[in-house]
């Protein structure tokens, strides 16, 4: 049975969160073509959302995406209207049209330019709306290309509300990126095109922004050398040493209080950064749960749950725990 989902009320300021989204069954539907098109779709909505990707990964049957969404402010009529023409570059004649009215109905502030301008706005900000339209707009894509029809998701999307703190978001970007390793496609995530590390490797200027939004460095070079060591661990060798374990052997040091290099353990699957509705620091965590608890009245005199010391997360915690296990 699935745990309940845990709604936390995030009002002031930015955050970020880890969001995770499966297709129906786990069904490995996307091919290159697909996975090129979800990935400049999730870029164009961003745009649109004013949110910032700090990086993502798509694989053939599901998505991991650490973003950060901005506290909402005014947005100037200008800018309103460059995000719509970067959702809708190829505007069919309708838009085209309408959109000539609105831009004169923006200049006389008209009751058309108001509903508009409320409707548009309602789409940026936040995280639900970012991830349904990115959900909404590839699933007519997908289905008119190849013939079907229905749902193409399992399930609404996960998130996790992410502490914007530098060591903690870079363990979780790690994470994310080197999912295409623990799928075995590739020994290095810059291999593998479908990921934030890649793009940034090739030059994309967003997805550098994304990995330099938490980083202490102050240039791309020095950025990626500091990030290459959370993919692949320190020293030299790091890469060989930083390998794929069976679970077995994960559970083996897990039973025995015995600890692994963060590199290795983010090579394996860590349901607490997909499940755990809230990750960070102690005080970070207890924060949001105290919250929660005066919110909904539930979970009271609950405490932030740390995760187990297999690697060296330092005081990472996690607002609940994975109901089948942590690791696996």
């Amino acid at each position: 049975m699935r745990q309940p989902r845990i709604k936390l009320a995030v009002e002031e300021g930015e955050a970020v969160y880890h969001c995770m989204s499966r297709t129906v069954n786990g069904e490995r539907l996307f091919d290159p073509v697909a996975l090129e098109v979800l990935r400049k779709q999730f870029r164009q909505v961003a745009d649109y959302c004013g949110v910032q990707i700090i990086t993502y990964t798509i694989l053939s049957n599901h998505f991991h995406v650490l973003v950060r969404v901005p506290r909402r402010i005014l947005i100037p009529d200008a800018e309103l209207l460059r995000r719509y023409a970067v959702l809708y570059p190829k505007p069919t004649r309708y838009q085209s049209a309408r959109l000539a009215v609105i831009r004169e109905q923006l200049a006389t502030d008209g009751p058309a330019a108001l509903v508009w301008r409320r409707r548009q706005l309602t789409l940026m900000g936040d995280l639900s709306q970012f991830m349904k339209l990115v959900k909404q707009r590839f699933t007519i894509w997908f289905n008119k290309s190849h013939g079907r029809y229905g749902t193409l998701w399992a399930e609404r999307f996960k998130s996790v509300l992410v502490e914007a703190q530098l060591r903690v978001l870079r363990t979780v970007a790690a994470y994310i990126d080197l999912n295409c390793v623990r799928a075995g496609l590739v020994r290095d995530p810059k291999e593998y095109r479908f990921c934030g590390y890649a793009e940034a490797i090739a030059g994309q200027s967003a997805a550098r922004l994304g990995l330099m939004s938490f980083s202490d460095r102050p240039s791309w070079p020095e950025t990626q050398a500091a990030y290459r060591q959370a993919l692949f661990g320190a020293g030299a060798g790091a890469r060989e040493r930083a390998r794929v374990i069976p679970v077995e052997e994960l559970q083996k040091v897990l039973r025995t209080g015995g600890q692994l290099p963060l590199a290795v353990v983010l090579r394996c699957r860590v349901r607490y950064f997909t499940d755990g509705a809230v990750l960070g620091g102690t005080a970070f965590v207890a924060l949001h749960l105290a919250a929660y608890s005066q919110r909904t009245k539930r979970r009271q005199g609950a405490k932030p749950r740390s995760l187990p010391q297999l690697a060296p997360w330092g005081e990472l915690a996690t607002m609940r725990s994975p109901r089948h296990g942590g690791f696996g």
